[in-house]
């Protein structure tokens, strides 16, 4: 019997969870085998249709489905008007950075684009057998109703999801394939369907993040990201600041840049969603989401929100202690108010209700997480505040009972997952950069397998949320740019959290089966007694470029574990801050390279006992004395070393030199130290501090 903390957000899909994966030996479905359930054998393959492919989002898919679906040989048919503007043209270069001009070229010729009148389909489109439409018509039901029955009565049985922000799937009659923002690179799907379809199950085959959610008015992140931008804009009415400045107080409180991104996105069309999704979500939930009169001045004349650069100085202030608790009830209030209603009407899993305000809204942490650090009784008080200040908002859609499942097993583990069959473990990870709600999280699954007598681990991406571990954030460190123990407690505190994956288990494996495993992903997953990884994956240490000093035992673990042969590549790793991929690795970073699957099954062998080849490298835990000689034949350490190489290859040098029982200690000291220098505070965490927390 397996048992679980939380259900994998894979269930979710029907495809499982990350355990079987692992004790099946591969994934759970294929892309080839679901393009023949799309689309239809590969001898009467259909075409993928993509209406009002000009626009925004209908230009960004068509380049995101088609470069995936190109070696499936599915045609992707792009309709439009004729006169529309070609929106496509201007998602190639783009494609052409991925793929280079030849692979483009090549899924550019698997594109056809068709014009036609509103009406009547073109003659054409039957010869390409459409099998699957992606409607993204302007935001009107009624024209996307009648839209679905022209395809209908031309293509009966045909697949249709919309990729409409705000109308149920109830009211549209199709189901709902939401992109949860409209660029090409971000891959997250909101999924309105009764169960989950083969088309879902092959937008995940296919690399995409399908998250199925509730049918309800306006999806998550719209709830989300439209409702912050109301925060603000109340805020504004209110005190008369202006919206720029209100714009970075919110960046700085919870991470986005609302006004900002409607900007960037295009103001005309991206207020007038804004607008739709609160006008609709207030007739349902009432004054909470109603729209402010600036948004419906801004609705119609489609004006940018942010002022050229050289007016914004003209106004400039800070708060003082009550107009600062002023501002976090009137933005905390209503953001809380809304993670509350979204707990209640059970939208979504909660680690996809969080992670979709963090991978598409870029809050710095999710909504679900935001309550959490607040904890329930001040996320009910603040919500409590913003209702004196906006009695309004009180009347409707506010259900403070909904914050108990915060306190539940998926509100513990937002991001964490464990499951073990009474002897092998999986500890699965939802979360790109490592944090401290990602460490936190990791200790309770860790306490938790030890209280089911497992002594055998894989540490490894949940395939689903987390398609690669790009290293700590970075945000987390803005503390210890000023104040030396706040750096010193990550440093150590994480490290201490890593050894436990060495020293608690009698046998741990990490398994890298994404993309990129960078930073202190990379540091955590070598403290595995065994590492894994897929091939091509990228392995690196970029601290160097940010700069800091690796404070997750990057400078001296892995050293320990290879021999003086390895410690070249090592140092050239970490001072030169370039990646290296997983199979030029092999013997001095990593144990085993190889295809997903074979990765997958050798991870299963070496935890399970089975077969599997491979010799575990030794430890060591005494000082490594030839250490210095090797840092001074390294063509990093042959020059005048700036400032950041100097402080890494001194950690290096320091921590390699000691006991493993000193090192810990040592490392977090010298990461401490350098995190309050000059040359970290003007590095790229320094700016991206003074970017967000200057206001």
């Amino acid at each position: 019997m397996i048992k679980s903390m939380r259900d994998s957000t894979l269930l979710t899909l029907g495809l499982g969870s990350v355990f079987d994966v692992f004790r099946k030996g591969g994934l759970p479905v294929s892309a080839g085998d679901l393009a023949d359930q799309v689309f239809g054998s590969s001898s009467e393959r259909g075409s993928l249709v993509i209406s009002g492919v000009c626009g925004i989002v209908g230009a960004g898919k068509a380049m995101q489905l088609g470069s995936r679906l190109e070696p499936y040989g599915v045609p992707v048919v792009g309709l439009d008007f004729p006169g529309a503007p070609d929106g496509v043209s201007g998602q190639y270069p783009g494609l052409e950075r991925a793929f280079g001009a030849v692979g483009a070229a090549r899924i550019m010729s698997n594109f056809i684009r068709l014009s036609y009148d509103g009406r009547r389909l073109p003659p054409l489109l039957g010869e390409l057998r459409p099998r699957f439409l992606l409607e993204a018509v302007p935001e009107l039901l009624e024209v996307k109703q009648a839209h679905y029955e022209l395809f209908r009565r031309s293509f009966p049985g045909i697949e249709i999801r919309s990729v409409t922000s705000g109308f149920p799937s109830s009211e549209l009659g199709v189901g709902v394939a939401h992109p949860a923002f409209p660029h090409e690179i971000n891959k997250i799907w909101e999924i309105v369907e009764e169960s989950p379809t083969p088309v879902t199950q092959l937008l995940w085959a296919l690399g995409m993040v399908p998250v199925p959610v509730s049918d309800d008015w306006s999806f998550v992140l719209d709830v989300l990201f439209c409702g912050i931008t109301l925060a603000g804009l109340r805020y504004h009415q209110a005190t008369n600041m202006p919206f720029w400045k209100v714009d970075k107080f919110i960046r700085k409180l919870v991470g986005p840049n609302p006004f900002r991104a409607h900007d960037a996105i295009g103001a005309k069309g991206a207020n007038f969603l804004t607008w739709s999704c609160l006008h609709h979500l207030s007739r349902r939930y009432g004054d909470l989401f109603k729209p402010t009169p600036a948004l419906e001045e801004r609705k119609a004349s489609g004006q940018n929100w942010y002022p050229p650069n050289h007016f914004r100085p003209l106004v400039d202030w800070s708060m003082g202690p009550d107009e600062e608790e002023d501002f976090l009830s009137w933005i905390q209030g209503p953001y809380f108010q809304m993670a509350g209603l979204l707990l209640h009407e059970k939208r979504a899993h909660l680690s996809h209700a969080n992670s979709i305000g963090e991978l598409c809204a870029q809050f710095r942490r999710g909504a679900i997480a935001e309550v959490r650090r607040a904890g329930c009784d001040a996320a009910i008080k603040r919500v409590e505040a913003y209702h004196r200040l906006h009695p309004g908002a009180a009347a409707g859609a506010w259900h403070p009972e909904a914050f108990e499942q915060v306190e539940g097993p998926e509100g513990r583990q937002l991001y964490v997952n464990a499951e073990h069959d009474g002897s092998t473990g999986v500890i699965s990870i939802s979360r790109e950069s490592y944090n401290g709600d990602v460490d936190a999280e990791l200790n309770r699954a860790i306490d938790w397998l030890k209280a089911g007598g497992v002594d055998s681990l894989i540490l490894t991406g949940d395939f689903h949320l987390s398609t690669q571990m790009v290293g700590a954030d970075t945000s987390e460190f803005f503390p210890a740019l000023e104040d030396r123990d706040a750096g010193y407690e990550i440093a150590a505190g994480w490290s201490k959290t890593a050894r436990r994956l060495h020293d608690e288990f009698r046998v741990s494996v990490g398994c890298v089966g994404g993309k990129r495993c960078l930073g202190g992903f990379l540091e955590l997953m070598l403290h595995c007694h065994c590492l894994v990884a897929v091939e091509d994956a990228r392995l690196g240490m970029p601290e160097v470029t940010l700069p800091v000093v690796p404070g997750m035992e990057g400078c001296h673990w892995p050293f320990r574990k290879t021999g003086p042969d390895g410690w070249p590549r090592l140092i050239q790793l970490l001072l030169g801050g370039r990646t290296v991929a997983a199979a030029e690795a092999v013997g001095w970073l990593v144990d085993y390279a190889g295809p997903l699957e074979e990765s997958i099954r050798t991870a299963w062998s070496v935890a399970t006992g089975g077969e599997h080849g491979l010799r575990r490298r030794d430890f060591e835990s005494g000082g490594l004395r030839d250490i210095a000689a090797a840092l001074s034949r390294s063509d990093s350490t042959g020059r005048a070393m700036e400032t950041a190489v100097e402080a890494i290859a001194e950690s290096i040098r320091r921590s390699c030199e000691a006991k493993a029982s000193e090192a810990l200690e040592i490392q977090a000291r010298l990461s401490a130290d350098f995190m309050v220098s000059r040359a970290c505070r003007e590095g790229i965490i320094g700016a991206e501090c003074a970017r967000v927390m200057n206001v």
